[in-house]
């Protein structure tokens, strides 16, 4: 493939893991999911994972790929970070396996286990690499668009260690404390960041208070000729439509049964649960009986729609960088733009 890669962004609800699914099966592809909320194991519904299974598979010499049941996997095989299985002379992973196709990514880490944009960002660079070794196409599916950017760019961050006693400060103050805390430390980074997200919000204050500020990242920047970013863009009136029968799908799929099931099966405390996004902030809520359905879907549809547009936000902010992105909303459309990209 030359390394060559695609990326596939867009807004919540606008249906990029389907087409990244279906570029990886028209050109001999995999995908690197580079969602800050699909890494969490038994937290499927709320992050949107489409429907597949954590596998561990073995690449064969054709570059097709083998799954292993589990008396096949020699005792001393031992999952680092889930990805790669150290023991094994042939190249053994676990991959999230969907539709035939093989996500890297999802499901690696327990909803307790903290992680951030440097592990992410190491650990996809050695599996967009092994693609490459393999003469397969990397697919990143950004649904956190910041982990997309960061990878596509190289970006180096400040080597700030965690600041345990910090942490336990913070961890239990609202959104909107952490939000004015980090205006009053760095005002400039503030405005770019998900005033949403606790985590990153608690990230950025460590950084600040370690350094005074946070810096910007040293990046490189993205070859168009080697990378090809393809953005979802519905028109706003569909893009909510999405979003609202998405929704209510999940109450049907059965969200708040993932939640109490976190919560009490795998001791993932309450505001851990709410940290990870406006889903599971409004329905962990519903489920603790601190509010009613109705007001539980109205503020979480209400809250979806605004981050919606904070990701359109986004991705023309990304553009006047000076970044190449090329916007549609067929997949066929995407599949011609992927055909073109890769014959040159």
């Amino acid at each position: 493939m030359s390394k060559k890669s695609i990326t596939i962004i867009g807004p919540t609800a606008s249906g990029k893991s389907d087409f990244a699914i279906a570029i990886a099966k028209q050109f001999n592809g995999e995908v690197i999911s580079a969602d800050s909320r699909q890494i969490y194991r038994y937290l499927d519904i709320g992050t949107g994972k489409e429907p597949g299974q954590l596998k561990i598979i073995q690449h064969l010499d054709n570059g097709d790929f083998k799954i292993l049941n589990k008396p096949e996997i020699r005792s001393n095989l031992r999952i680092s970070e889930g990805w790669t299985l150290s023991g094994s002379k042939n190249k053994i992973v676990q991959a999230y396996v969907s539709d035939s196709v093989l996500h890297y990514m999802i499901d690696i880490v327990h909803p307790n286990t903290p992680y951030n944009v440097t592990k992410f960002t190491k650990k996809a660079c050695k599996i967009r690499s092994d693609i490459w070794n393999r003469n397969k196409l990397p697919i990143i599916a950004g649904g956190t668009m910041f982990w997309a950017q960061t990878l596509l760019e190289d970006a180096a961050f400040p080597s700030v260690k965690p600041n345990p006693m910090l942490r336990n400060k913070l961890q239990n103050k609202t959104p909107e404390k952490l939000f004015k805390k980090l205006q009053k430390l760095d005002p400039v980074f503030a405005k770019k960041i998900d005033r949403n997200n606790p985590v990153r919000l608690i990230r950025a204050i460590e950084i600040a208070t370690e350094l005074g500020h946070v810096p910007k990242p040293q990046t490189q920047k993205i070859n168009p000729n080697k990378n090809l970013i393809i953005a979802i863009s519905h028109p706003r009136e569909i893009l909510f439509d999405r979003i609202e029968k998405r929704m209510d799908k999940w109450f049907d799929e059965g969200i708040f049964e993932e939640i109490k099931y976190a919560h009490y099966n795998l001791n993932v405390p309450w505001t851990r649960l709410e940290s990870f996004g406006l889903e599971y902030k409004w329905c962990t809520r519903y489920v603790r009986n601190q509010i009613d359905f109705e007001t539980m879907r109205e503020n979480t549809i209400r809250d979806l729609k605004k981050y919606a547009r904070r990701q359109e936000t986004w991705i023309k902010r990304w553009e006047k960088q000076g970044t190449k992105i090329h916007h549609t909303t067929k997949e066929t459309e995407a599949l011609e733009l992927c055909r073109e990209f890769l014959s040159k």
